[in-house]
């Protein structure tokens, strides 16, 4: 039996759970992603317990797969200054103790920038940020039902998380139970040439993080050339990845149960378009 394919995009959130959702089915899509606050940082919204229920029937009723909350983008948990540093920690700590309020979400957030501390340093401190997180917000609900995940990153400046190799550390150091979300413009960026070679990618992602690991996938072209490690997306088919490899990706069977994301330039008609191209490729 096939699975079903999880496609959606990135939503506002500044209407709630259950205008996400709404907007989600009108587009085509069965899963969402949307920022836990404002993208660059800032107190979020308190939660609406009524919209979660409201939420939680529709997105039953609906069919809506798991919805994925992502992390500001100034959210650097290997930042060189400990205000930096603070503000992460605090930041999700409190995200996952708001994510409880909707059970089985995934949280992703970008692992951070070294700032010329190196990555083994910058390695060390996301884990140990991890875990105080794990532990602070684990004191305060009993349990965490959200799966974190490790963004791949395409190795912009000193980001950290830009090779498998890194994103393994991280799990191994903070020895938690990670998730990792693979975007397939950042992979590209980074050197790993999915277009060409797809499977020889995920056989190294299996050997070096296990796809056991694997929990969502950013789907998205590139504006750049393989390995040129500047991370801009572009539309699906309009970049350097293609629509035929980005095809590949969906009807892989080693991904093709998972979430698909879009994150590309798109506005809601561009993002209605895209989904269903995509169905359209899906086999």
């Amino acid at each position: 039996m096939k699975p079903t394919f999880l496609i959606g995009c990135h939503l506002s959130a500044s209407g709630g759970y259950t205008a996400m959702a709404e907007t989600a089915v009108s587009i085509g899509a069965n899963v969402f992603q949307f920022f836990t606050r404002n993208p660059r940082g800032g107190a979020a919204k308190p939660i609406d317990k009524a919209d979660v229920a409201a939420f939680t029937s529709y997105a039953a009723a609906n069919g809506i797969g798991p919805i994925l909350a992502h992390a500001p983008y100034t959210l650097n948990a290997a930042g060189a200054e400990q205000r930096v540093r603070d503000f992460a920690e605090a930041t999700m700590e409190d995200d996952l103790v708001r994510l409880e309020e909707t059970p089985g979400a995934l949280y992703n957030f970008h692992p951070g920038s070294h700032v010329g501390q190196g990555a083994e340093a910058g390695i060390d401190l996301i884990a140990s940020m991890l875990q105080r997180v794990f532990a602070k917000a684990s004191s305060r609900l009993g349990k965490i039902s959200t799966t974190v995940l490790l963004e791949t990153m395409a190795g912009k400046g000193s980001e950290v998380g830009r090779n498998f190799e890194e994103i393994r550390a991280i799990i191994d150091k903070s020895g938690l139970p990670l998730g990792v979300c693979l975007d397939t413009c950042h992979v590209w960026d980074g050197g790993y040439d999915i277009a060409h070679d797809l499977d020889g990618v995920l056989d190294t992602f299996d050997r070096v993080v296990g796809l056991e690991r694997l929990k969502a996938i950013h789907l998205n072209d590139s504006m750049n050339a393989l390995g040129a490690h500047k991370d801009r997306h572009a539309k699906i088919g309009k970049g350097k990845i293609g629509a035929d490899a980005l095809a590949a990706v969906i009807n892989n069977p080693r991904l093709a149960a998972l979430p698909f994301y879009l994150e590309t330039p798109c506005d809601l008609q561009g993002y209605k378009e895209e989904i269903a191209f995509l169905k359209g490729l899906r086999k």
